[in-house]
C-alpha cells in the first residue's frame, strides 16, 4: 500500500497553488496542515483525481493513478470541505443513492449503509431529511459516503470546518476508528485536529511542502526556539514588532510572553518545550490569522 507522489506541481495561469511536491504515503494517518490558501485543497484534487498536474505524477502501488482510471477510483473515498447532496433526501436515501452512484450492489448498499450510520452515529437520524441536520451531522453523513465503498485511500479536506469543539472531538475520534488498514489523509489548518491522530504531518506554505515526519520530530526541530520572558507592559509593542509572540498574558509583574525566535530574545528569557501551535506560528507567522490557531 503506497501513494507515491513525484514532484507534483499545480499552475493556474501565472499562480502556482502546488510546487513540486514528493513525498510517499503509506497506510496510517497523515495530517496535512497549512493556512486557508497554502495548496491543501488543490493538492487533495489532484490526488483524487479530479484535476491533472501540470507537471510531476502520482502513482499507487507502482501504477499511474490516472491511468488506473476506475480501478483507482474504486480505491478511494473523498470528503471534500463543500459536499453536495439534495436537501429532502432522507440520510439513508441520500447513502444508498450515492452507494448506487458508486456502483454497489442494492443488498450490498444496504448492509453498508446501515453499518455505516450505526458506526458515525446516526442510525436514530436516518429518516431525517438531510436540510435538517446539523452542521456536525452533515459531516457525519459526509464521511458515511466517504466510506461506502470500503476504500484504501480515504482523503478528507478540512473535515471539521464550521464544527463545535465537542463535534472535532468526535469527528476525530471517528477518523482514527475508520484508519484501520487505511491510508487517511486529512487536511486542515487547525492544529488540535492532527495533534492526537495524526502518525505523520505535513506542512505545506505557500504550495511547497516545507516539513514531513512524525510530530515528535517536528517538534524537535522547534529546540531552542521557544521562550519565555515576563517583560513590563511598556515593552510589550517592542516585542511585538521585533518577534512572533505566541501567546501573551498579563501577570502581576508585568507581561508574560511566548516568543518563538532563533536567538535568545533577552538575557531573562526561558527555554520552553514547543507545543503544535508554535510550529504553526514559526512556519506560518502572521498569515495564520486569529482564527486558525488559538494563541
Amino acid at each position: 500500500m503506497e501513494l507515491k507522489i513525484t514532484d507534483l506541481t499545480r499552475r493556474f495561469q501565472d499562480t502556482t497553488a502546488v510546487d513540486h511536491i514528493s513525498c510517499t504515503l503509506c497506510a496510517g494517518v497523515y495530517g496535512l496542515l497549512g493556512v486557508n490558501g497554502a495548496g491543501k485543497t488543490t493538492l487533495m484534487r489532484m490526488l483524487c483525481t479530479l484535476l491533472p498536474p501540470t507537471e510531476g505524477h502520482v502513482t499507487w502501488d507502482g501504477a499511474d493513478i490516472f491511468q488506473m482510471d476506475g480501478e483507482y477510483r474504486r480505491l478511494l473515498g473523498y470528503l471534500p470541505q463543500d459536499f453536495g447532496y439534495y436537501p429532502d433526501f432522507t440520510v439513508y436515501d441520500y447513502l444508498l443513492y450515492i452507494a448506487s452512484i458508486k456502483g454497489l450492489r442494492p443488498a450490498v448498499a444496504r448492509r453498508r449503509t446501515a453499518k455505516l450510520l450505526r458506526q458515525v452515529g446516526l442510525a436514530d437520524a436516518r429518516g431525517k431529511k438531510m436540510k435538517k441536520l446539523s452542521g456536525g451531522m452533515k459531516r457525519r453523513a459526509g464521511i458515511a459516503q466517504a466510506m461506502l465503498n470500503d476504500p484504501k485511500i480515504l482523503i478528507l479536506d478540512e473535515p471539521t470546518a464550521g464544527l463545535d469543539p465537542n463535534e472535532r472531538i468526535r469527528f476525530r475520534n471517528l477518523i482514527s476508528e475508520l484508519a484501520a488498514q487505511r491510508l487517511v489523509l486529512l487536511s486542515t489548518h487547525i492544529v488540535s485536529d492532527i495533534e492526537y491522530i495524526a502518525n505523520e504531518i505535513l506542512l505545506l506554505n505557500d504550495g511547497r511542502l516545507c516539513f514531513f515526519g512524525t510530530s515528535e520530530e517536528l517538534l524537535s526541530s522547534m529546540d531552542g526556539r521557544v521562550w519565555r520572558i515576563t517583560v513590563p507592559k511598556r515593552e510589550v509593542s517592542g516585542y511585538m514588532r521585533t518577534y512572533k509572540v505566541a501567546n501573551l498574558k498579563t501577570a502581576p509583574e508585568g507581561t508574560q510572553l511566548r516568543i518563538l525566535s532563533e536567538e535568545k530574545p533577552s538575557p531573562a528569557a526561558v527555554g520552553e518545550q514547543a507545543v503544535l501551535e508554535d510550529v504553526f506560528l514559526y512556519y506560518f507567522g502572521e498569515k495564520a490569522g486569529e482564527d486558525d490557531a488559538a494563541f
